[in-house]
C-alpha cells in the first residue's frame, strides 16, 4: 500500500512539473509574441517618424524656396510713392527674417513649419495687396502724365491763341492809334506884306503866314490842342524868337518857331501860324514844318524874290 501511495505520489509531482514546463513554454511564447509585436510597432513608429521628417524636411526646402522666391518678388517691387517705399523696406525685411528662422529652425518641428506656411501666405497676401496699389498708381501716374501733356499742349495752344490774339489785338490798337491820329493837308506858306496882303518880295514882307487842314477823323481825341511850326531860313538856320521854345513830339524834344492852340472836335478846321521878326527877311527859300504832339502833319517852302 505504501508502495502504491509512493508511486502515485511520484506520479502526481511529474505531472506538476509537466505542467509548468508546459506554462513556461507558453509564458515564453507570448513573450516571444509579444516582443515581436512591440518590434514591429517600433519598426513601424520609427519608419512613420523618418517619413514624417522625410515629409517636413521636404516641405522646409519647400518653404525656403518659396521665401526666397518671395523674396525675389519683393526685391523687384518700386514705386514714386515715398510712403509706400517705406511700407515695401518693411515687408523686405520681414520676409528676410521668416527666412532666416526658417533656416535655423529644426525640419521635425512641425508646428514651427506649419506656422512658418501661415505666415508666408500672409506675406505673399500682403504683396499681393501692394501689387495692386503699385499697379493703381502707375495707372494713376500715367493717366496724370496724359492729363499733365494734354493739359501742357492746351496751354501751349491757349498761350499760341493768346500771342495770335495779342499781335491782332496790337495790330488792331495800332491801326486805331493810327486812325485816331490827326492829319494835316494843304500846307501854304506866304509871305504877308504891310498891308496884311499877300507877297512874294522878301523886302517887303513883315510875315510869314503857314495855313492848313486839320482834316476830319471822328475817332480822334477831341478838345484844345496845340500846332506848331518850325521854319527854316535859306541859310537851313531855324528861325526862333529871343525866348528858346521847346515841344515834345514822338519822344523827341524839338526847338519850334511859333505856335498856336484849336479846338478840335473831330470835324475839318483850318489853322493859320503867323511868324514875324524884328530884321528883315532875306531872299530865298523858306521851309516850313508843321506838327502836334503826336508827329509830323507835313511840310511846305515858299520862295521869296
Amino acid at each position: 500500500m505504501e508502495e502504491i501511495n509512493k508511486k502515485e505520489t511520484a506520479g502526481g509531482a511529474g505531472q506538476i512539473k509537466q505542467d509548468d514546463n508546459r506554462k513556461l513554454k507558453t509564458t515564453v511564447i507570448v513573450l516571444a509574441v509579444v516582443a515581436g509585436v512591440l518590434a514591429l510597432v517600433f519598426a513601424y513608429v520609427w519608419y512613420d517618424r523618418q517619413q514624417m521628417i522625410n515629409d517636413l524636411t521636404v516641405d522646409k526646402e519647400n518653404l525656403t524656396n518659396e521665401l526666397i522666391e518671395l523674396q525675389g518678388e519683393y526685391s523687384q517691387l518700386s514705386s514714386d510713392n515715398d510712403s509706400l517705399n517705406v511700407q515695401l523696406d518693411r515687408e523686405r525685411e520681414k520676409v528676410s527674417q521668416l527666412l532666416d528662422r526658417i533656416q535655423r529652425t529644426d525640419a521635425a518641428n512641425r508646428s514651427k513649419i506649419r506656422q512658418y506656411e501661415k505666415e508666408l501666405g500672409t506675406l505673399r497676401s500682403i504683396m499681393k495687396h501692394y501689387i495692386f496699389q503699385i499697379d493703381s498708381l502707375n495707372t494713376l501716374n500715367i493717366a496724370l502724365r496724359k492729363d499733365a501733356e494734354q493739359a501742357r499742349l492746351e496751354a501751349q495752344k491757349s498761350n499760341e491763341r493768346y500771342q495770335e490774339l495779342s499781335k491782332t489785338t496790337d495790330e488792331y490798337a495800332r491801326l486805331v492809334e493810327q486812325g485816331s491820329e490827326i492829319k494835316g493837308r494843304g500846307i501854304n506858306v506866304v509871305g504877308i506884306n504891310a498891308s496884311n496882303k499877300d507877297t512874294d518880295r522878301s523886302s517887303r514882307i513883315k510875315k510869314l503866314r503857314t495855313c492848313l487842314y486839320l482834316i476830319e477823323n471822328s475817332i480822334a481825341p477831341k478838345g484844345p490842342m496845340t500846332v506848331y511850326v518850325r521854319i527854316k531860313g535859306p541859310d537851313g538856320i531855324l528861325l526862333t524868337s529871343d525866348q528858346q521854345r521847346i515841344f515834345e513830339t514822338g519822344g523827341e524834344q524839338l526847338v519850334y518857331t511859333e505856335s498856336r492852340e484849336v479846338d478840335y472836335q473831330g470835324e475839318e478846321v483850318e489853322v493859320c501860324i503867323y511868324y514875324s521878326q524884328e530884321q528883315k527877311f532875306v531872299k530865298g527859300v523858306y521851309t516850313v514844318e508843321v506838327y502836334t504832339a503826336s508827329g509830323l502833319l507835313g511840310t511846305g517852302d515858299v520862295l521869296l524874290r
